[in-house]
């Protein structure tokens, strides 16, 4: 380097310096979408298709950020939430992810929902280290923080609770005749594939019956006509949204009665109500949130504090929708993730600090549960309540059980 090129650099530093020593006596660090003003965070979710009964979740957490934001957001700084309908579509999906990533700016991805939509945009975000966290699923692929250090899951994951389910099964009803009603996804494989693996060597004289479906057959009449016919007593369901309302009103329709397993993705009020409450008498799932419309939790103060929020911002959400409450649930536990972020808003200590969750608990988890995610594993919850509906609410085990 000559003489000129040297008083150059030492020209640049020098100007350089003021700004590089302020920012370290300020002790802030930023990533695009932070700022000292705003958080910018991202989010696809089904706002229209057939997985629209979710996208109460992004209302809820939009209406919760504004009432964060007007009371000074967090840390002094606003949250701007970029929720996106990808109609629960992968393509749509990569197309909004890659708007809010690479348009939008945003800091990470919160709360996006579907195993498919968001397996499609996975490798994209991990590849571009761009926190996509907590997501409305719980397909055992996000457990994977060796290859994909950037994904992490906020429900119960698919096999914990398959293997749950299982072993209640074979405790009481060990010879039981299985009827199986799937969706023909990742979604409803990995909850096969962890209830079959606990059933073991029994499987193939217990399980009499599968049928498949897609999202976008019109109705699952014939599945359930089929399985009732293969004489089971024993119906583990694994559907979502408007199957699962399909599939309790036709049982009940056709006056079948097996024990009827139902995973805990599709035990949200709203798809109860929508086949009515009487058809899921005698559902037995797994369990891990306060349902928000039973008298039991009427005056916790979580509960109420949605209620609030929902009575100001979404009147027209019913007051028993447990789908938004999740939602509500998991942007506080969003807010609470950035607050311990603190002036270090960067995607390495967003992913950092929300991947510290064990022992850490949200306002719709029940008491006693807490998340088990940490930097080694993500794996959500270790163990889960048992319940049974009994037509107006849910009766818990009185002890979590372990997978």
């Amino acid at each position: 380097m000559n003489r000129r090129d040297l008083l150059t650099a030492a020209a640049g530093l020098a100007l350089a310096a003021p700004f590089v020593s302020r920012a370290r006596a300020a002790g802030k660090r930023y990533d695009p979408g932070a700022s000292d003003t705003e958080i910018r965070l991202g989010q696809t979710i089904p706002y229209s298709g057939a997985g629209s009964p979710y996208s109460v979740i992004g209302r809820a957490q939009t209406a919760y950020f504004e009432q964060l934001n007007a009371k000074g957001g967090v840390n002094g700084r606003k949250i701007n939430f970029i929720s996106l309908d990808d109609a629960y579509s992968a393509p749509k999906a990569v197309e909004a992810t890659r708007r809010l990533v690479e348009q939008d700016e945003v800091l990470g991805l919160f709360g996006s929902l579907g195993t498919a939509p968001q397996s499609a945009v996975q490798k994209y975000l991990n590849s571009k280290k761009v926190p996509q966290l907590l997501l409305n699923t719980g397909a055992p692929r996000w457990n994977n923080p060796k290859e994909f250090p950037w994904t992490t899951a906020s429900l119960p994951l698919y096999n914990t609770e398959g293997r749950i389910l299982g072993r209640w099964l074979l405790e009481t009803k060990p010879d039981g005749k299985i009827a199986i009603l799937y969706q023909n996804d990742e979604f409803g494989r990995e909850y096969i594939k962890a209830f079959r693996e606990v059933l073991g060597d029994k499987a193939a004289t217990m399980i009499v019956a599968e049928a498949p479906y897609d999202l976008t057959d019109p109705t699952i009449d014939s599945q359930i006509i089929k399985l009732k016919q293969s004489g089971a007593d024993v119906l583990y369901n694994v559907s979502t949204g408007k199957a699962t309302s399909q599939s309790l009103k036709k049982v009940h329709e056709l006056g079948w009665a097996p024990l009827h397993l139902l995973v805990s993705t599709s035990t949200g009020r709203s798809i109860i109500n929508a086949a009515g409450p009487e058809t899921a008498k005698g559902v037995v799932s797994t369990l891990y949130i306060k349902h928000v419309g039973s008298l039991h939790w009427a005056n916790d103060p979580d509960v109420k504090a949605f209620q609030a929020l929902r009575e100001t911002a979404m009147p027209n959400v019913d007051a028993d929708n447990d789908i938004a409450f999740q939602g509500y649930s998991l942007g506080v536990l969003m807010a609470r993730i950035l607050e311990k972020c603190g002036d270090e808003l960067t995607r390495e200590n967003l992913l950092k600090q929300a991947t510290n969750l064990k022992g850490v608990s949200a306002p719709a988890l029940l008491p006693g549960l807490t998340y088990a995610i940490t930097p080694t594993d993500y794996n959500t919850f270790s163990e889960l309540f048992i319940a049974t509906f009994n037509g107006s609410d849910w009766d818990a085990s009185a002890k979590p059980v372990s997978q």
